[in-house]
């Protein structure tokens, strides 16, 4: 019995139903994949439906349309070589469109199968411009900032309250020194989403909880804010799991642990019970517009959109770097918990503003980010 549930435990905290991903207006060299051949279980497409407002046909059409534009989007950026300007999917139009600063490129991207837009700046003009942001310190009024490809600058985002600030203005003036910047509002600063501790939850350091998010070979990946490297991590039934053997955060936001002592890991998403388990297959990155899901061990599952990408998020801790925003609630103890778009992983949940039942946004630290740095294989089925 133990067994049973250290292993739901050890693929915890999510279950992601997500779909397939893409981003901004998709466009596939192939036609979508028959929305019947999509593993779509019942309690996925409900909570597509639930989540993001979409009829069961509806759903099962964007994870066909996702799918295909996520397959598309490295292809056609190949295409746009050094005009890229960056990509999203559009859901009104299920197609991809890619950002390209070269008319003349145009022509070869959409042959990849893509749509098109002309814009100013490429994306590495404006990944520079986020590097020299990065260099900069934020005070606590200024919430992140992030590059967007639709209109071709760096967003910075500012807390509504605090925009009469003096520190905010000094800082949002030395970013629009940096190259093209343009300035929002957002209701609230991000929190990450630890929590203290709650019986019956997937893992603790000390007295936070924070919920597993991907099993990869040897342990598994989540969240650096949780704990420190060495900090023992315990389970559901305060049995010894393993420690950190990596973390960092600020500046990242992510950790792995060691797992033995009688747990183990496997290629799973945890359903809760309610939602199959979704297998995990891989970790193809979803394009900002797809729909993505997030679980964790407080709200379970939600579902919402890929906001943004490569956005810097300041917590009062201190900078995060390379984060992807989503629409997706969440609150104290989904902090590490996993996104998932379809059967493939996307990340570990980090913080954000709000809660699932008010609303708000969520950010999370991308999984290959994670695997590259500490050299670690997810585990696939």
């Amino acid at each position: 019995m133990r067994h049973v549930t250290a292993l739901r435990t050890g693929l915890s905290a999510l279950l992601i139903l997500g779909a397939w991903t893409a981003a901004g207006p998709s466009t596939a060299s192939a036609a979508p994949a028959d929305s019947a051949e999509l593993p779509a279980s019942a309690a996925l497409l409900s909570a597509m439906q639930r989540d993001l407002g979409l009829t069961e046909g509806q759903a099962r059409t964007r994870l066909a349309e996702e799918k295909a534009a996520t397959a598309l989007e490295p292809k056609a950026q190949r295409a746009a070589g050094s005009a890229y300007g960056g990509s999203w999917f559009d859901s009104a139009t299920g197609k991809l469109t890619v950002a390209v600063t070269d008319a003349g490129k145009a022509a070869a991207v959409r042959a990849a199968g893509a749509q098109t837009r002309v814009v100013e700046h490429s994306a590495a003009q404006l990944d520079a411009t986020m590097k020299r942001i990065d260099a900069l310190s934020a005070p606590d009024g200024v919430a992140s900032w992030r590059v967007d490809p639709a209109i071709s600058r760096v967003v910075v985002n500012v807390v509504a309250s605090a925009q009469g600030d003096n520190d905010v203005r000094a800082f949002v003036a030395k970013a629009r020194k940096a190259g093209p910047v343009t300035v929002e509002r957002t209701a609230e600063a991000p929190n990450t989403f630890a929590a203290g501790t709650v019986g019956g939850d997937p893992y603790y350091t000390g007295n936070v909880r924070c919920s597993i998010g991907f099993s990869v070979h040897g342990g598994f990946v989540t969240a650096g804010h949780c704990g420190g490297t060495g900090q023992q991590v315990r389970g559901w039934d305060n049995s010894y799991i393993g420690n950190f053997q990596g973390s960092s955060f600020p500046g990242d936001d992510y950790a792995w642990v060691n797992v033995g002592s009688g747990w183990w890991t496997v290629p799973v998403v945890l359903g809760w019970g309610t939602v199959p388990d979704q297998l995990v297959r891989g970790s193809n990155e979803a394009p900002i517009g797809a729909s993505i899901c997030r679980s964790g061990s407080t709200t379970r599952w939600h579902c919402g959109r890929v906001l943004a990408k490569n956005e810097t998020v300041n917590y009062s801790q201190g900078a995060v770097h390379q984060m992807t925003k989503t629409s997706v609630c969440a609150q104290g103890g989904d902090s590490g918990g996993s996104f998932i778009s379809g059967d493939q992983a996307q990340g570990v949940t980090s913080g954000g503003w709000g809660n699932c039942s008010s609303g708000g946004e969520t950010w999370y630290q991308p999984i290959n980010e994670i695997l590259n740095r500490y050299g670690l294989r997810l585990h696939t089925a």
